[in-house]
């Protein structure tokens, strides 16, 4: 299923390329950057899970004897 996401995500963006040197003196530049924007979000998902830290780390254990209440 990833890797059925990552082929959508980059035909679009190969087909957004292409459209957008077609179209550049017409007005539909608004349009190509939204559809550029969720072509970058399909491929660079925000996963805040990698980033918070999950509890205290050894030395505030160390400190606090160890114990985490």
């Amino acid at each position: 299923m990833a890797m059925d996401t990552w082929m959508a995500a980059i035909g679009a963006a190969a087909a957004l390329i292409v459209l957008h040197r077609r179209l550049m003196g017409q007005h539909l530049g608004a349009a190509t950057v939204k559809l550029k924007a969720r072509a970058h979000h399909m491929l660079h998902p925000y996963r805040p899970e990698l980033h918070y830290m999950r509890g205290p780390g050894p030395k505030w254990l160390e400190k606090h004897g160890g114990r985490y209440e």
